[in-house]
Order: structure tokens, then C-alpha cells, then sequence
């Protein structure tokens, strides 16, 4: 046998190996999901989970579509679009990255939500192109609990001040918010968080007479913890894939 086909049949059972534990790693997360539902006392149709699939081959992707997951979430326009076309046409898309106004009019027919949100101006530019091209999408307004420097998202009090003019942008299904806390060892550490997203949802809820289901929060390493707290969306990554 030729060194080129012995190199060929390594690289095969290598590109296996990588979609035999794509698919375990998946049904792993998938009993833990199912285990936090069952211990916070919820349903299971309550919690969905997002393959977070950046960065990741469409190869990989597809390994855990063909193992049963159907949500995946996209962080980068441009990869998107050169990674969607590659899988399915059943794959769900969602963003969940930070969106350019340059890249908004790409990025309306490739996803069915975005997770992040994250200033009043994005919005109205979403609004705008929006209606130009005549859809509405669904969107989740990000909120950065800890006032971190590093990342985007409305502030708590902001998004409370500015909530009426989001109201205003018609063509926007606005069903939620999504946040991503500091990065901590323990999950544990997440809570707080959480907690303060969930109560926030539910000042908004009340201030303004309208509905906010979806909670997305918690990523690999607090998931557990966000679907206690009341997270309808997780968005887990690293622990299905590995490393990026």
C-alpha cells in the first residue's frame, strides 16, 4: 500500500473519530440539559439548546445535526454565510455574535433569531433595512449585567429608559433578552447573573403591559445553573465541539 493511501485512510478514521464524539458529546449535554429541567422542576419543551458552531467545520456540524440537534449559533456573518450553504436546509441558524450595521442586510435571510442585540442604534438599523427588504425578524435584546468594558449590550438601567423606543420599531419581534456574564471557574458564580437578567425580563414584563419568553444565558460551563434560574435558550459550544 502507497504512503499517500495509507495517509488518505489515517485522515479518514481521523475525520470518524471527530463525528463519533461530536455525536457523544452531544447526547452527553443533551442528559444534562434534560437532568437540570427535571431538577428545576420545568418542562423540557422550556429549555432549548444552541450548538454553538463558530469557528467549527461544516463537517462537525452536520455530525451533530445527524445526531439530533437541530439550533445552531453563529457569531461571524461572513463564516455564516460560507458554512450555511454546506449543511442541510433543515439546519436552524442564530446569531449570537456582535452584528455590524454593514453586515445586517446579510444577515436577515440566513437567521431565524438574534441573541444579541445591543444598542438602541443597532436596532433601528435592523428596523431600517428590515423593512426595506419587508421581514420581520426575531430578536433578543443583549444585556450586560456586569457592566463589563470588554463587551456590548444595553446597560439595565439604559435598556429600561430606552425600551419605549424599542417598542416603536415595529417590524422587530422583540421575545426576550440574552446576556453573557463574566467568565468564572465555578458556575455557581454565574448565578447572580442570571438572577439579575430574569428579574429584569420580568420589571420590563410589568412596566411596559408585554411578554419577554426567552432567556437566553448560560454557555459549557453554567448552563446547568442558567436552566434553574430560568434560561429558555443555552448556548453550548466547547463541551459538544471541543476546542475551537
Amino acid at each position: 500500500m502507497s504512503l499517500p493511501t495509507l495517509a488518505v485512510r489515517r485522515e479518514c478514521r481521523k475525520a470518524q473519530r471527530c463525528v463519533d464524539a461530536v455525536a457523544a458529546n452531544l447526547e452527553i449535554i443533551q442528559a444534562r440539559v434534560v437532568a437540570a429541567v427535571e431538577k428545576a422542576g420545568r418542562s423540557a419543551d422550556d429549555v432549548r439548546l444552541i450548538a454553538v458552531s463558530k469557528k467549527q467545520e461544516a463537517e462537525k456540524v452536520r455530525a451533530a445535526f445527524d445526531a439530533g440537534q437541530p439550533i445552531f449559533g453563529e457569531s461571524k456573518v461572513q463564516e455564516a454565510r460560507a458554512k450555511i450553504p454546506l449543511l442541510p436546509a433543515a439546519v436552524r441558524w442564530h446569531f449570537i455574535g456582535h452584528l455590524q450595521k454593514n453586515k445586517i442586510r446579510h444577515a436577515l435571510p440566513l437567521f431565524e433569531m438574534f441573541h444579541s442585540v445591543d444598542s438602541l442604534a443597532l436596532a433601528q438599523d435592523i428596523q431600517r433595512i428590515a423593512d426595506e427588504e419587508g421581514v420581520r425578524p426575531r430578536v433578543l435584546l443583549e444585556v450586560n449585567v456586569a457592566g463589563e468594558g470588554s463587551k456590548f449590550g444595553f446597560a439595565p438601567e439604559k435598556l429600561k429608559e430606552e425600551m419605549e423606543a424599542l417598542l416603536q420599531l415595529g417590524r422587530l419581534e422583540i421575545e426576550g433578552v440574552m446576556t453573557i456574564p463574566p467568565f468564572a471557574p465555578e458556575a455557581e458564580d454565574s448565578r447572580p447573573y442570571f438572577v439579575q437578567l430574569r428579574e429584569l425580563r420580568d420589571d420590563l414584563e410589568q412596566q411596559f403591559a408585554m411578554r419577554l419568553p426567552q432567556l437566553s444565558m448560560g454557555m459549557s460551563n453554567d448552563f446547568e445553573v442558567a436552566i434553574e434560574e430560568g434560561a429558555t435558550y443555552v448556548r453550548v459550544g466547547t463541551a459538544i465541539f471541543g476546542e475551537r
